[in-house]
């Protein structure tokens, strides 16, 4: 299963996914990113355990993104795995979303968006 959990904390809510994101997993992470933001706060997507995605997996991460930029929420990646963040900088999605080394960092930094509105 892509999604191991969720839990809130200090306001935010973090989404842990494990695993491998893929086709046939990505539907699932698409709606737990959705649903997620529906709850009106800021998201971190915890991708410390990700082993692979691909460009379905991918997708559900920018839709994620569009959605939180359009309700005015933060949504952000979190200990991002070397696999994860080759393939995001490929598709040069590491300059599209505020990544933090780890769950300390984003709790440090305070937000899910960029302070350039980004």
């Amino acid at each position: 299963m892509a999604v191991a959990g969720i839990t809130e904390s200090e306001g935010r809510l973090i989404v842990a996914l494990e695993g491998e994101i893929d086709l046939e997993h990505a539907g699932a992470v698409r709606r737990v990113l959705l649903d997620s933001l529906k709850k009106g706060l800021d998201v971190l997507v915890d991708l410390s355990k990700v082993t692979y995605i691909d460009s379905s997996g991918i997708a559900s991460l920018v839709e994620g993104l569009q959605v939180a930029k359009k309700q005015k929420s933060g949504l952000a990646l979190v200990s991002v795995s070397v696999r994860v963040r080759r393939v995001l900088e490929l598709a040069r999605l590491d300059k599209v979303f505020l990544i933090h080394a780890d769950l300390a960092a984003a709790t440090a930094a305070g937000a899910a968006t960029p302070a350039t509105g980004n």
